[in-house]
């Protein structure tokens, strides 16, 4: 597959997921201005960064845009209960092939209707730290209709990170 990029510095990272009928989406991964500054400042020597502690994987119904706040994250209230944030980890990059994969699965239960009581369609990912951060954001090439009683879940190694 071609990896269609559009390069812009720190900014922008591939991505790579493979979904669980395996066949592999490649996507842009963007750095949210948070995670631009924290970075720029520790590589400028102007504020050193600490590395989050825990990232979580959230699923979203708009882009939570380049703030990392204006997007529309699924609510365990209206969308669906049984929605939570997921623990991502990942492997230290291959300097050969310059990617770090997700060294763990996250399994996202399946769908029990909150409030809204009908099927969401998850456009973005998002990946956050301990505080509450987002660190970055990913459009999904294709959308994901969530309906009831349905799990998702991403295998070890399907989240894939590399700098461009």
């Amino acid at each position: 597959m071609t990896l269609q990029t559009q390069t812009i510095g720190l900014k922008r990272l591939n991505y790579q997921l493979q979904n669980t009928h395996n066949k592999t989406k490649e996507l842009n991964m963007s750095f949210t201005q948070y995670t631009q500054k924290k970075v720029l400042d520790h590589l400028h020597g102007v504020l050193a960064y600490t590395a989050p502690t825990t990232l979580t994987l959230a699923l979203f119904k708009t882009s939570p845009g380049e703030d990392g706040i204006s997007g529309t994250e699924v609510s365990s209230t209206v969308d669906d209960t049984a929605y939570a944030r997921k623990t991502i980890t990942f492997s230290a990059t291959d300097l050969a092939t310059g990617l770090s994969a997700s060294s763990n699965a996250q399994s996202f239960a399946a769908v029990v209707y909150g409030s809204g009581a009908a099927i969401y369609t998850v456009t973005h990912l998002g990946i956050y730290d301990q505080l509450g951060n987002m660190i970055y954001y990913a459009p999904l090439v294709n959308n994901i209709a969530r309906a009831s009683g349905k799990t998702l879940v991403f295998d070890i190694a399907a989240v894939t990170v590399a700098l461009d």
